[in-house]
C-alpha cells in the first residue's frame, strides 16, 4: 500500500502508517502491553507537576489501567510510591476544585485493592467539603461547580467511584446534578459536542469567538477529556441505576458527531471543527477518543462494524507518535483554547495518561 500523504506533511502519521506489513504488529497483545508499559515508565522515569495535579489525575488512570493490562510490578510499586511517599493520598490543596480530585480516581481504585483507609479517607473528607459548600466564584464563568467541560473527566469518576465504593447512593445524586448543570451550560445541543466553557458558548452578544473558517470553537481535548470521563462514569454506575440512560445516550451521541470528525490519519486536530487550522493531528484527544471508542465497541454500546475500522486506524496513528524511548509526543499544551504551537516534541503528562488508556480497551478487541 503506498504512504498516505496529507496537506499537513508535520503530522507525526504522515509516515506510512497503513502499511499492511506493520499495521498487524499494533493489535498483538504482546505488542501492545510492552509499549504501554513503555510509556508508561519512561513518564514515570520523567514527572511533571505535583503528583496529586490534575493532569497527573489524568497519567495515574491511565497507568491503573496499564496495570490492569500488563500486571506490571513496576507501576503498582510507582502508584503505591505516589501515594504514600509523594502525596500521603492527599487531594490537591482546593477542596472545591474538580481537578484536584482528579487524581482521587487512582487513591479508590488502590483503596479497593490495599483495603487500607488512610489511601480513601483524604478523598472522602475533601470530596464532603465540595459537596457541603459553595463553589467559590469569582463572578464570571465560574458560576456552577464544574463549570468547564475537562472536569467531566476529573470530578465525576470521583463521586461515582466513591457511591460504589462506600455503598451510597448519595454520590450518585450529586454527580448527576453537577453534570447536568456542566452539560446545560456547555453542551451544544446541534454539534453534540461541548465548549470548553461558557466564553465559548455562542451568546449573540457581540463577543462571541470562532475559528478561522467561521465554525464554533470546540477542542479535540476537551472533548475527549468528556468522552473519558463518560466511560469512567459508565464503568461504575449500577446498570439499573435511573439515570444512566442519560449518560449512554450522550455517550453515543458524542460518538457519532466525534466519528464524523476523525481525519484521514486516524487522528484528530485540535480544533474539531477547523482542522485545516491546525497542523498536526493532537494525541491527547485522540487518545480519550481511542479508549471511548474502543471501549463503546467492548461494551456494545456502539456498533462494532460502524466503530472499529476508526479505532483501529487511530491506535495505529497513536503508536506512531510514539518514540523509540516510550515519549508520546504531538501532545497541546496546557491552555483554554486549541493551540497551534505544538510537535512531535510536545509532551504532556495527560497524553500518556490517555494512550495508557486507549490501550487499555484496544487489548480487548476481538
Amino acid at each position: 500500500m503506498k504512504r498516505l500523504i496529507l496537506p499537513t506533511l508535520i503530522l507525526c502519521s504522515a509516515i506510512g502508517l497503513f502499511a499492511q506489513s506493520g499495521e498487524k504488529n499494533y493489535f498483538r497483545k504482546e505488542y501492545i502491553k510492552e509499549v504501554m508499559n513503555k510509556a508508561a515508565v519512561w513518564q514515570l522515569q520523567h514527572p511533571k507537576h505535583a503528583p496529586n495535579d490534575w493532569t497527573n489525575g489524568a497519567f495515574y488512570a491511565g497507568v491503573f489501567a496499564a496495570w490492569q493490562t500488563t500486571k506490571s510490578p513496576v507501576l503498582y510499586e510507582a502508584m503505591m510510591a505516589m501515594g504514600n511517599d509523594s502525596t500521603q493520598w492527599q487531594p490537591g490543596r482546593r477542596w472545591y476544585h474538580a481537578d484536584d480530585i482528579a487524581i482521587s480516581q487512582t487513591y479508590i481504585d488502590l483503596y479497593r485493592i490495599e483495603k487500607q483507609q488512610k489511601i480513601i479517607q483524604p478523598t472522602i473528607d475533601t470530596v464532603k467539603l465540595h459537596l457541603e459548600r459553595d463553589y467559590p466564584t469569582r463572578g464570571n464563568i465560574d458560576g456552577i461547580k464544574w463549570w468547564w467541560c475537562d472536569a467531566l473527566f476529573m470530578g465525576p469518576p470521583v463521586l461515582v467511584k466513591l457511591g460504589v465504593t462506600l455503598n451510597d447512593p448519595a454520590y450518585f445524586a450529586y454527580n448527576d446534578q453537577y453534570f447536568k448543570e456542566c452539560y446545560d451550560l456547555l453542551y451544544d445541543k446541534e454539534e453534540h459536542l461541548f465548549a470548553r466553557d461558557l466564553n465559548y458558548v455562542i451568546k449573540n452578544d457581540g463577543n462571541d469567538r470562532y475559528e478561522a473558517n467561521g465554525k464554533k470553537i470546540f477542542w479535540s481535548r476537551g472533548n475527549g477529556w468528556v468522552m473519558g470521563g463518560l466511560v469512567r462514569i459508565l464503568q461504575e454506575l449500577p446498570a439499573d441505576y435511573d439515570n444512566r440512560p442519560f449518560y449512554e445516550n450522550l455517550f453515543k451521541e458524542m460518538a457519532e458527531r466525534v466519528l464524523s470528525l476523525q481525519q484521514e490519519d486516524g487522528l484528530w486536530r485540535a480544533s474539531l471543527l477547523d482542522p485545516a487550522s491546525y497542523p498536526g493531528g493532537e494525541v491527547s484527544g485522540s487518545g480519550f477518543f481511542c479508549y471511548a471508542l474502543a471501549w463503546g465497541i467492548n461494551n456494545k454500546l456502539l456498533d462494532r462494524d460502524t466503530y472499529l475500522p476508526a479505532v483501529k486506524k487511530t491506535w495505529v496513528a497513536l503508536n506512531q507518535c510514539v518514540n523509540e524511548e516510550g515519549r508520546v509526543g504531538w501532545v497541546q499544551p496546557i491552555g483554554a483554547d486549541p493551540r497551534k504551537n505544538f510537535t512531535s516534541e510536545s509532551w504532556e503528562v495527560y497524553g500518556t495518561g490517555a494512550f495508557l488508556l486507549a490501550g487499555s480497551e484496544v487489548i480487548k478487541l476481538k
